[in-house]
């Protein structure tokens, strides 16, 4: 068995697609599957970029003039 999988910007159309899909000679079933809605689609709400900018801000980044200095450093 095969799966194809639909990608639908407009949810309205769903009924009717999920219909038409099964008049097709050979599909054993049509399944819906909504992606979740995220809540924190901004980046700078994620823990992670708060934890980034706290970095920065209490001198956490060490900065490298180029790759060959950063290998220097660290012993490569």
């Amino acid at each position: 068995m095969a799966t194809i999988v639909l990608d639908v910007q407009d949810e309205s159309l769903l009924t009717q697609i999920k219909k038409a899909c099964q008049l097709l000679k050979g599909v054993a079933s049509v399944k819906v599957q909504r992606k979740p809605k995220s809540k924190n689609e901004d980046i700078t709400q994620t823990a992670g970029y708060k934890e980034a900018m706290d970095d920065i801000k209490y001198g956490r980044v060490t900065e490298y003039a180029s790759l060959k200095d950063f290998y220097k450093e660290m012993g490569l």
